[in-house]
């Protein structure tokens, strides 16, 4: 990171398992066209030129796949908590001085078992959050029109399925996860907490169909399909 230059950061989540894929290890570390799922999750982050910070955060039985992983890449590895949200929160913490001081201004936070996000996607979703304060990309049903002239819109209920990254604004993000953490709330994702505890109106971003999440056997060959074709 440039000293002296405002970036946002980027938290790739890797707390997953391998349950429903069907093998004994974290999902994210299975390969696909001969990367490890997370490597691609990484990369579509640590070669964006606006994001400055990358964060990793893991579960500590993950650390020779991790090791693996991140060598050669410039990214900072943190323990998870035991949910989603204190995952988020932990990687929070870890980048609360740079926030705090105004190095950091925004924060976009990825599920590591979707490797196929694009640089556009992260672009799109960076950019609407520093206008709106919150973004979060989203696919919509075929027959449903944007009544907007722009690609931006408020989060409707129209929203088939949310996809990830999410982006927001670093200072409220952080205040409100610590809110969450001492009044005990918990969210279903990372825009409720901002919906909870500030008056952002989190906005969407048209998705990506090939952002598929690698939650089933099937989606490995589907990936590596979409990779090798690129």
């Amino acid at each position: 990171m440039i000293v002296g230059m405002t970036q946002a950061a980027g938290v790739v989540l890797a707390g997953g398992s391998g349950t429903r894929v069907g093998r004994n290890i974290n999902k994210v570390y299975l390969p696909i066209a001969g990367r490890p799922v997370l490597a691609w999750s990484l990369e579509a982050f640590a070669s964006h030129p606006d994001i400055g910070p990358l964060v990793l955060v893991t579960r500590p039985q993950d650390v020779d796949h991790v090791e693996k992983v991140v060598a050669g890449m410039d990214v900072d590895v943190v323990s998870g908590g035991d949910t989603r949200q204190g995952s988020e929160l932990a990687a929070l913490r870890h980048l609360a001085g740079r926030i705090k001081a105004g190095e950091i201004d925004a924060v976009l936070i990825h599920d590591g078992a979707r490797p196929l996000v694009s640089p556009e996607l992260v672009a799109a979703v960076l950019q609407a959050a520093r206008k709106y304060g919150g973004a979060i990309p989203g696919m919509v049903s075929e027959d449903l029109a944007l009544a907007t002239g722009e690609h931006v819109t408020p989060i409707t209920d129209e929203l088939v399925a949310v996809q990830t990254p999410q982006g927001f604004l670093a200072a409220p993000l952080l205040a409100a996860y610590e809110r969450a953490a001492e009044e005990g709330f918990v969210g279903t994702d990372t825009a409720s907490c901002i919906e909870q505890f500030t008056d952002i109106e989190v906005h969407w971003v048209p998705g990506e169909q090939r952002n598929l999440k690698i939650t089933f056997g099937h989606d490995l060959v589907v990936a590596e399909r979409i990779l090798e074709s690129r």
